[in-house]
C-alpha cells in the first residue's frame, strides 16, 4: 500500500472478570499481535485476552 495509510488489521482484545471487553491495541502482523496477547496473558490474572482480525467494514471476527 502506498497511499501513506497504516494498516492495523489484529486486534488485541481483552475481557475482564464482569465480561467487559476492550481493544488493547492494534497489530499490522497476527504474529506480533498474538506476542502482545501472550505476554499480557502471563501475568496470571483472570484476565481473558485473544486475536482477532478487523474485516473491511471494520468489524471484528
Amino acid at each position: 500500500m502506498n497511499d501513506g495509510t497504516v494498516v492495523l488489521p489484529w486486534l488485541v482484545i481483552r475481557q475482564d472478570d464482569n465480561g467487559n471487553r476492550y481493544r488493547v491495541g492494534r497489530y499490522a502482523t497476527k504474529a506480533e499481535a498474538e506476542k502482545i496477547a501472550d505476554s499480557l496473558d502471563e501475568h496470571g490474572n483472570q484476565q481473558l485476552y485473544w486475536v482477532e482480525r478487523l474485516i473491511q467494514n471494520g468489524s471484528a471476527r
